[in-house]
Parts: C-alpha cells; structure tokens; sequence
C-alpha cells in the first residue's frame, strides 16, 4: 500500500512538472507564440522612406490589417539613423502588447536583441520583404522570391543588350544594392548566377573589372551615391569613343540616377534595367530609355504577411517553404510565403499592370 501511494505522488509530481514545463515554454515563445486574436495588436516596423515601394507599403499594411479585423501600429524608421530608430520602435510595439510584428528591417543583421525580445514574450515575429539575419528568433519570411529576381535582371539585360546592340561582345557596368539589406547580396547572387558565365565566355566584359559586391553596392540604395559612381566610372574607363553597352542596376531608383550620369557624360541609350516598377520609371520603359523594371506588387506582399497573420489567429499551419538559396539567415531558413516577380519590358508592360490602374494607364499612355 505504502508503495502504491509513493507511486501514485511520483506520478503526480511528474505530471505537474510537466505541466510546469509546458507552461514555461509557451511564455517564454521558445516553442511557440502566443495565440493570436482579431483585434489584437500587430506591430509593422519599416524602413526609412527611400523609394516609393517603401511609401506605399505603410498605406497597404494599414488597409490590410484593420479589413482583417487587428489593431495596427506602423512605423518608419527615420532616414538619419534609421537602425536605432528602428530598434526603439520594435521595442515600444512590445511594451504596447503587439501578439505580432512585422519587419522591413533598416539592416536585417542589427535586430537580434529585439526579435529575441519579442520571443521571450511570445510574440510572432515575420520579416517581411528584407530577411532578418543571424537570429533562430524569426517564425516566418514574407517576400518575393529574390534570388528568382536578380536572374530576371540579369536575363532581362542579356535580352536588351541583344536586342538594342546587336552581336556582341557587350561593354557593361554592374551595380548591387546596399550592403545592409539582405536583399541586396541575394539579388546580386542571382545576376552573377546568370551572368559569370558570360562574363567568362567573353560575351561580356566589365570594363572597370568591379565584378563583386564589395566592389559594386551602393550604401544606403542611394539615389546620389549610384550617379557618382558611374560618373566615376565613366570618367575614368569610358573615355572618347568607348562604349558602354549595359548597366545591371538593382532597381528603378538607381536606374534612373545611372542614366541621368550616362546622358550627362554623352554616353546615350545603355540597356539598363531595374525592380520595383516606380512611377518614375515606367515612361522611361515605355519611351526605350531604361530597358526593364520588375514588378513586386506592394500590396499583394502587405496582404500576404496579414493573411499570414490571419491564418495563425485560426490556430491553421501556414503553407510555408524552406528554400535555402532564398531564405537563410545564416543561422536557420525561415519557413517563408514566396512571391512571383514579374519581368516588365514595353513589350509586356500593360499586360503586367493590370489590375493596378496607376501602372496600367501609365503604360498605355506610353504605348
């Protein structure tokens, strides 16, 4: 009898450590986030402002959030110092109680205290758009497939070059993103995938021989940074009568900063391509100025991270996938929602807009 009753308090302490444990677990997020419920609070943590994709994204996630019955706070980090500010701002969305926060991270490799904050309070962390590096504390990765980008640019740089050029071989300039995006080492990594190839074979040649990233990124994907540099270039590798065939540019912003360096220099009509299909942009497309944009929809990237959000708040298992080349951080591949990116020419532009009436009607009017 005496054995049974110590059994049977054995087994009661086992189960309340069990239990204890459990708990423990899930307040601390280690294992899982708290449960999530309409009209919670969701937290969007945003860079600063530096291209119009950034400035739409805010009004998308707002839209989105409240039509999916949640409470939202979005904030920008601010262009002087946008790291800090950024990190007091996903700190202060914790301090408010936010069950979820989504991140366009200023520098992906500089939010590893806030996120395993955020964990240790059982909040669900999503990077969105830019990844968020060298942290086991990000649940999920909402973005267009990047790496799938570059290669667009790339082949979409190819194409021009045979189209507006001729035979080859091919004089051309390569420009990346800025070093503290994420995004920028994987668009890059795309084109070279592409383009290494053909830079071995002869078919083109980087005439300033800057062919990696440390070499070709632009801090900040600033506008004025882009324009000096290939005035630089251009100076000092294109004089008299040396031509310059293409510029891979990352995106729209600083396409339209190398062109306006090329016009200036007397070096006209480069193929040069781009991403994010700015407003700015598109009439140069349609006009055969810049060659090429990719098309990333604003809102359908805000509208997948909240519905993200929305199936976890019915307790459902997104349908999510791991892809290494795309998604790792350096530490784990964040289970991710991709989206297709859409290479935009003046052949196919109108066709690739519709739907967004803005792009659309800027397309035809340029046709």
């Amino acid at each position: 009898m005496r054995k049974k009753l110590i059994a049977g308090i054995g087994l009661a302490l086992v189960a309340g450590l069990a239990l204890s444990g459990c708990s423990a677990r899930d307040s601390s997020g280690s294992d899982s986030s708290t449960a999530i419920k309409k009209g919670d609070l969701i937290g969007v943590a945003l860079p600063a402002k530096t291209s119009q994709n950034w400035v739409l994204a805010g009004a998308a996630f707002e839209k989105s959030i409240e039509k999916a019955g949640f409470k939202a706070d979005i904030q920008y980090a601010k262009a002087d110092g946008p790291v800090p500010d950024q990190q007091g701002q996903i700190s202060t969305m914790l301090t408010k109680g936010a069950k979820v926060i989504i991140i366009g991270a200023a520098d992906g490799s500089q939010l590893g205290s806030q996120v395993k904050a955020a964990k240790a309070k059982g909040t669900t962390v999503i990077a969105w758009d830019r990844n968020i590096l060298n942290t086991k504390n990000v649940d999920y990765y909402v973005a267009f497939n990047n790496y799938k980008v570059g290669q667009l640019q790339a082949n979409a740089l190819l194409q021009g070059l045979k189209e507006k050029k001729g035979s080859g071989p091919y004089n051309v300039e390569l420009f990346a993103g800025s070093p503290d995006d994420a995004n920028a080492t994987v668009f890059f990594n795309g084109a070279m995938s592409v383009l290494k190839p053909k830079i071995a074979d002869g078919t083109l040649k980087v005439v300033s021989g800057q062919t990696t990233f440390g070499k070709v990124n632009t801090q900040g994907w600033l506008a004025q940074k882009a324009q000096s540099r290939m005035t630089d270039l251009l100076s000092q590798y294109y004089s008299g009568d040396t031509k310059l065939d293409g510029v891979l540019s990352p995106n729209d912003t600083l396409a339209r900063a190398i062109l306006t360096a090329t016009k200036a220099a007397g070096k006209d009509n480069p193929v040069v391509t781009g991403q994010d299909s700015e407003t700015a942009s598109i009439p140069l497309i349609m006009k055969g100025e810049q060659y090429s944009t990719i098309y990333k929809n604003t809102t359908e990237e805000a509208q997948a991270a909240v519905d993200l959000v929305t199936t976890l708040s019915k307790g459902d298992k997104p349908d999510t996938k791991i892809d290494k080349t795309n998604n790792y951080n350096g530490v784990k591949t964040v289970p991710a929602i991709e989206l297709t990116p859409i290479l935009v020419t003046k052949e196919n532009a109108v066709e690739a807009y519709k739907g967004n009436s803005t792009l659309e009607d800027l397309a035809k009017a340029g046709q």
